[in-house]
């Protein structure tokens, strides 16, 4: 993991870099203020204050120089306004000019962090630099840039971490080792356990894997405390199963586990913000395998809620060990809950790879999240739960099929199956996102990506006591 702490430092006035913030709307300004060989610079390099833009400025004694970073549309820093200038800037330590917005949120701070962030688990970086220190006058920002960062970065390696060294025995792994340095109490049942506790949907996924199926649960807090549960998918590997992907789709099925990723990301911060709840973390695991024994079309499952399934589809298998992970965190009758999953392609297709999908149950639930989105730079969007569609996963012989009729409305149809799991008069939100970036951005490289984090913290600040 990268040691973040390096990168910060509390501004005690030593000798640094300077770094100019430069929004579209002041770019005329700033060039202004310049000197000549300064123009030239900004004008040989085409510099214009986009977005993840940035250019080098020499010192008038030729000795000194600093560097713009474009801003874009934004008249403020926002996520990552600061990564162009960590991914463009050579070892050393820096601060941001004086004209520049101060106190500095630890939004901006987190582009700064990300972008010298690399997964070298299989591939050392081809030219490695030395850290780029910033100095930050506000130094109450530091801590919490530090926890997001570290957050960001557990979901991000756990992504892309390929399936051969994360199955569900190695998700388990990473759960234990957070819930040792926290305190969490971490319950697991796998394999032919599931059935004697009354997990049948997350062991018919898991069935085909010599790798066993699992579900993992860490509680944590004090009692009286508001209750959260935050519920992830966490299929290791997914062929589609007897309904086998094509080999294009099956490239990325390593990620497929984002969401527990995810979920275990957003534990981590509420903990590391120490916010007055209890957390109960769910994580359905399991790879979606090919043998003899993998569950086919038209088979009927239970589920730990009792509703009988049909498999239209074996590849819709993660709302399937999410129905019972929700249960089991509805049980346990929860203020809250939120789950991750990387479930559709139909949401991708509606919104992106950018953008992820919120539904929710509760107005003000929805409210809220949509303004955490927007405060913490984090956008959601949100999709209805249209329950006129709910006809279309009806099912002639079970009470409810696992695949939409027609291919409509594949995310909706997706949301509305996972709420028939969720205990009546409980808050709920589904996010339905791609954790993954397809192509490299300033701080943010082809990989892994961190979603929803940032906008259900904000959510969860203003909830707790």
């Amino acid at each position: 993991m990268t040691d973040f702490a390096r990168l910060l430092a509390p501004d005690q006035g030593e000798p640094a870099a300077s770094i100019h913030l430069v929004p579209a709307s002041g770019f005329d300004a700033f060039l202004t203020g310049l000197s000549e060989v300064g123009r030239t610079a900004v004008a040989a390099a085409g510099f214009r204050a986009r977005a993840d833009s940035a250019v080098f400025l020499p010192g008038g004694n030729g000795l000194d120089w600093s560097l713009a970073v474009g801003l874009g549309d934004a008249d403020a820093p926002g996520r990552w306004a600061l990564a162009a200038a960590a991914a463009a800037l050579p070892e050393g330590r820096y601060r941001l000019a004086g004209s520049a917005p101060a106190p500095l949120a630890a939004t901006a701070l987190h582009g700064w962090l990300m972008a010298q962030h690399d997964f070298a688990r299989y591939k050392k970086p081809e030219h490695p630099r030395g850290a780029r220190q910033l100095l930050v006058s506000d130094v109450t920002a530091i801590p919490p840039a530090l926890a997001e960062a570290d957050a960001a970065a557990t979901a991000r390696d756990l992504v892309n971490t390929p399936a051969e060294d994360l199955g569900p025995g190695e998700v388990e792994a990473a759960v234990r080792a957070f819930a040792e340095t926290t305190g969490g109490r971490v319950t697991v049942v796998s394999g032919e356990a599931l059935l004697e506790q009354n997990f049948p949907a997350i062991h018919a996924v898991g069935r085909a894997s010599p790798r066993r199926p699992r579900i993992i649960t860490m509680d944590w807090g004090e009692p009286g405390h508001p209750l959260v549960a935050l519920v992830g998918k966490g299929i290791c590997f997914d062929t589609g199963g007897l309904n086998l992907k094509p080999g294009s789709s099956m490239a990325l099925m390593k990620k497929d586990m984002g969401g527990a990723a995810m979920a275990l990301a957003l534990a981590k911060l509420v903990i590391a913000r120490k916010l007055k709840l209890r957390l109960k973390l769910v994580i359905a695991t399991a790879d979606n395998a090919v043998s003899g024994d993998a569950i086919r079309p038209g088979d009927v499952i239970s589920t730990r809620k009792g509703l009988s399934i049909e498999i239209g589809n074996t590849d819709a298998e993660g709302r399937l060990v999410l129905a019972d992970a929700l249960a089991l965190a509805g049980e346990a009758k929860p203020d809250l809950m939120l789950d991750f999953a990387t479930l559709t392609g139909a949401a991708r297709v509606a919104l992106g790879p950018d953008l992820p999908v919120m539904f929710a149950n509760d107005e003000p639930l929805a409210a809220d999240l949509l303004a955490g989105g927007t405060s913490a730079d984090d956008p959601l969007w949100r999709l209805p739960l249209w329950q006129p569609y709910r006809r279309l996963f009806r099912s002639d012989i079970a009470e409810m099929n696992n695949s939409g009729e027609g291919g409509f409305a594949g995310a909706i149809v997706g949301a509305l199956f996972l709420e028939r799991f969720v205990p009546s008069g409980v808050p709920w939100a589904h996010f339905d996102l791609y954790a993954w970036n397809p192509t490299a951005r300033p701080g943010r490289p082809k990989g892994g990506a961190a979603m929803t984090l940032f906008a259900c913290l904000d959510l969860l600040e203003r909830r707790a006591p």
